[in-house]
């Protein structure tokens, strides 16, 4: 399984391998980007993870990645040659092409071009041509593609151009076990702050109008990047918890924060209505003052935050590391059955 340290995928990748653990499946992890840090390198070991395997090779959406895209490639296939898995497990697009050993599951958790669309709602520039080629070809490629959310498959279709079975299967993140804090009169907001798809900057713009404090945490944010206990804490004593998303196929953030108990007010994105229906107050994402309008509303209407919260919480209980495994277990074990009739019948 591939993954990278910068955000949401390192933590799927864990989580997954651990509810993985108890059907026998054994994940390799092979990084890229960013090295593990200290935290990281500790999850790990914490983990059923059964081999770290770290490299720095630059990320197919950084720019100009691709010479180091390609010798990544390479590495990843000896990986493979010495390792011998069942099934490789990307969670990226473009290393689909190589010739893998073992059938190759797609986990489709963004992509540049989807994220242009949604943030800067323009064409994607012809920079973007090589990006977009590779990635295609990686789709058409894998044996199956999946994303957590519908929402996210319809964006890849609008991108790219592929015929590759699509399968939804929802991320899935166990509640942390903190001790008990008593709800404060806070708000939270969690992301990268230069990462216009999550527009965290909406949520400081409008901090100062906010009836009640506001807390952001995050890369470039107010308080920085903080540890993983650090954010259980801050959404443990927070009672409301906002991201104004511009672009989120799924949201690891939100699903932490109700879990945690939090009233969700969230970009009003497709993807978003899909995870969460009825549980969540939406606001546009491009509007300040609606994003205000909903944090006032439940910062003064006592009843309204209570039902969300716990609305937010139930519906958080469909999304566990123990669906999310079942669900890839099921997708594996469908392209094995794929690969083995088609060889039978070359042979």
């Amino acid at each position: 399984m591939t993954a990278d340290t910068v955000g949401g995928v390192w933590t799927y990748a864990l989580d997954l391998a651990d509810a993985l653990a108890p059907h026998g499946v054994e994940v390799q992890l092979a990084t890229m980007g960013r090295l593990p840090d200290v935290e990281q390198r500790a999850a790990v070991e914490r983990s059923a993870v059964a081999g770290l395997h770290e490299s720095d090779y630059a990320l197919e959406w950084e720019n100009d990645p691709w010479d180091d895209v390609d010798r990544a490639g390479q590495w990843l296939l000896e990986l493979a040659d010495a390792l011998r898995p069942d099934v490789v497990h990307l969670n990226g697009y473009v290393h689909a092409t190589l010739s893998w050993p073992a059938p190759v599951v797609v986990a489709a958790h963004s992509d540049v071009l989807s994220w242009w669309r949604a943030v800067r709602r323009t064409p994607a520039p012809e920079s973007l041509a090589c990006y977009r080629n590779r990635v295609a070809v990686g789709l058409r490629n894998a044996n199956a593609v999946c994303a957590p959310t519908q929402a996210g498959l319809d964006d890849l279709a609008a991108s790219y151009v592929f015929e590759t079975q699509c399968e939804v299967v929802p991320n899935g993140r166990a509640p942390r076990a903190t001790a008990f804090v008593a709800k404060e009169q806070l708000v939270a907001g969690l992301g990268r702050f230069w990462d216009e798809g999550k527009n965290v900057a909406a949520l400081q713009r409008i901090a100062v109008r906010s009836p009640w404090p506001v807390l952001l945490a995050g890369p470039g944010s107010a308080l920085g990047r903080i540890s993983s206990a650090e954010t259980a804490s801050l959404l443990a004593r927070a009672s409301i918890f906002v991201s104004p998303a511009r672009y989120e196929p799924f949201g690891l953030a939100a699903l932490e924060a109700a879990q945690a108990g939090c009233a969700l007010v969230l970009g009003d994105l497709a993807s978003l209505r899909e995870v969460w229906g009825d549980a969540a107050a939406y606001a546009s994402p491009d509007d300040d003052e609606a994003v205000l309008a909903a944090v006032r509303d439940l910062c003064t209407n006592r009843d309204r935050r209570l039902d969300l919260a716990g609305r937010a919480e139930r519906r958080a209980s469909r999304y566990t590391p123990e669906a999310m495994a079942a669900g890839m277990r099921a997708l594996y074990t469908r392209v094995l059955a794929q690969t083995a009739v088609a060889t039978e019948a070359v042979a």
